[in-house]
């Protein structure tokens, strides 16, 4: 325990983190929890609200997959069928000059494509093409939270290969087209209030002042102030980056997925839907480097060879040594909140700062060390 306090201590010495906040946890509880640093003025700790970002695409994946355990949708229906907007997206097919070449999809989008980037549809920050287009159309950013700025084009067909994008914002508005209420009532009734999750929320008013500060580094290798967050009260909740949270509150998430569905009694999936989320859902395909055109906002990501997409998380396929095994799922958010559940080994942590570039080589030797230190105390 303590050398996993000492790892967060020394990246908060040595500026690799601005500040840090971890936990872990297996089936029957939280094991350990850890902090360093001070954010906006106040020490860091479990108290700590963080903008999550990426973290959010796990919720909505579990939104969506209350309602196929339900029987109300399934992996493979396809999105236009409950968006017909849907059948509006082209396929960026080329330039002539500054001029996007369109054409139709030649495959349909399902829902399992939305969940697992493989719809074809990509982020501005790891494909060049969409920030071509957007520059060329005036087409906005989903950070905008217009309902607009879903109408992304695809950058290949669904069901083609991996890319990383906005597709969870699509899912969770199929969340709302199935069940007929707001994505946010949704999930309040369904996964906050039942896991007891009372830190979680679309809304940052009531985490106001205990919200961490975002920083960024700069040149020189210091930390600097940076306003990043998602539009307050926008038209479409995104599922991809909306949501705001604290470390005690997503650990009962990660839980509950280590249940196989239910926390404390509050069952929010069936021990077979559960499943089926935290399987491969990539059908063949698997995880492709993410190579960024925005340095400043994000290094490039790459995993394991191998790496796959179930319905929810990235799946690790192979044992990594001294660390997590095959099976583990994880994910993050672009301000460096990470986690992974490692059901192989009965394990789920959380390391959280507030800090850009994502995935920077300071911050991946961070996860790295606190990782290691998880696994060396089991």
């Amino acid at each position: 325990m303590a050398r996993m306090q000492d790892v967060l201590d020394r990246a908060v010495a040595a500026q690799d983190v601005p500040f840090a906040v971890a936990m872990t946890g297996n089936a029957k509880g939280i094991t350990w929890s850890g902090a360093a640093g001070e954010s906006a003025g106040r020490k860091a700790g479990e108290e700590t609200a963080f903008r999550i970002f990426s973290m959010t695409k796990a919720i909505g994946s579990l939104a969506a997959m209350i309602l196929i355990d339900r029987g109300k949708m399934r992996m493979d229906t396809p999105v236009a069928d409950v968006l017909p907007e849907w059948n509006d997206i082209r396929v960026v097919d080329g330039w002539d000059g500054d001029k996007p070449r369109l054409r139709k999809p030649k495959t349909v989008a399902t829902a399992r494509h939305l969940a697992t980037h493989t719809s074809g549809m990509e982020y501005e920050f790891w494909n060049a093409d969409v920030p071509k287009y957007m520059e060329a159309t005036g087409h906005p950013t989903v950070l905008s939270g217009l309902k607009s700025a879903l109408m992304y084009p695809l950058t290949t067909d669904p069901g083609t290969r991996w890319g990383y994008g906005p597709g969870i914002d699509w899912l969770g508005r199929m969340v709302e087209e199935v069940s007929g209420q707001r994505i946010d009532a949704f999930c309040r009734e369904n996964i906050f209030d039942p896991l007891g999750m009372k830190d979680t929320a679309f809304e940052p008013d009531a985490l106001a002042d205990r919200l961490a500060a975002v920083s960024i580094r700069g040149e020189d290798g210091t930390f600097a102030p940076f306003d990043l967050a998602p539009p307050p009260h926008p038209e479409v909740y995104g599922m991809g980056h909306a949501l705001y949270s604290t470390a005690p509150d997503y650990m009962r998430f990660l839980r509950m997925v280590l249940h196989k569905g239910q926390l404390d009694g509050a069952r929010i999936l069936s021990e077979e839907a559960c499943t089926q989320m935290c399987a491969d859902q990539m059908q063949g395909l698997t995880f492709r480097k993410m190579v960024t055109v925005v340095p400043p906002i994000t290094a490039d990501v790459e995993l394991p060879e191998g790496t796959t997409h179930s319905f929810a998380f990235v799946r690790t396929e192979a044992d990594i040594p001294g660390k997590r095994r095959a099976g583990a799922l994880s994910w993050a958010g672009v301000c460096n909140t990470h986690y992974w559940i490692d059901p192989a080994s009965d394990v789920c942590a959380v390391i959280m700062t507030q800090s850009l570039p994502f995935v920077e080589p300071r911050f991946l030797q961070t996860y790295d060390a606190y990782e290691r230190a998880v696994y060396a105390g089991l």
